[in-house]
This record gives structure tokens, C-alpha cells and sequence, in this order.
């Protein structure tokens, strides 16, 4: 709940955000960072299992899933990162991100006061 703003409508304070591009970008972003860290889960899981050969042929396969994970997850959460902060600025400069909480009314901040 944001309480700086009013609505333009009925001049309520209760105002909350509807952050659909914030949510959407972090979606699209975390699916587009775990995807694109293909390669790097590829070489953390050959890293993994070579390292994990040091504990015989079971280190090495579970050295080589635990590379390849944590590839992914650390690719996935940067893209959800920098997906959330682009989805951030579309929701401030472009939608009506707000929503009156009393009346109803969609607006953007261009028209809050």
C-alpha cells in the first residue's frame, strides 16, 4: 500500500500496485536466464565431475548434478533479476500500475498527484 498517492477519482489513499510487468518480466526472465545457462550448467557439470572423480565414479556423477544445477539456478535468478527490473520500469513508465483500493480506478503515476 503505497500512501503518498490518491486516487484521481475519489482522492482515497488507498492505493495499491498491480505490478504485472514486474511479475511478468521476473517470469520471463527467470525461464530465459535458466535456459540460456545451458552452456554453463554443461561446463559447471563436467567441472562438477571431474572435481567429483576425486571420490571415485558415484562422486563423480553426483558432482556432475550438482554442477549442472546450480548452473541453472544461478543463471535463472539472475534473469529473474534483471527481468523484474526492466518489468519494474514498464510498470512505472508505461502501465496504470496502481489500483484504488475504495473505488476501483486504474491509473498510472502520470495521473496520481
Amino acid at each position: 500500500m503505497n500512501t503518498s498517492l490518491s486516487c484521481p477519482r475519489c482522492n482515497s489513499t488507498r492505493i495499491t500496485t498491480r505490478d504485472y510487468g514486474r511479475k511478468a518480466g521476473g517470469a520471463v526472465g527467470a525461464a530465459a536466464g535458466a535456459a540460456g545457462s545451458a552452456a554453463a550448467a554443461l561446463g559447471g557439470a563436467e567441472a562438477g565431475a571431474a572435481l567429483g572423480l576425486i571420490a571415485g565414479p558415484v562422486g563423480s556423477i553426483f558432482g556432475g548434478l550438482a554442477g549442472g544445477l546450480l548452473g541453472a539456478l544461478f543463471g535463472g535468478a539472475a534473469g529473474c533479476a534483471a527481468g523484474s527490473a526492466v518489468g519494474e520500469q514498464i510498470d512505472t513508465h508505461v502501465l496504470d500500475n496502481y489500483a484504488c483500493s475504495a473505488c476501483g480506478h486504474v491509473f498510472g503515476k502520470q495521473h496520481s498527484s
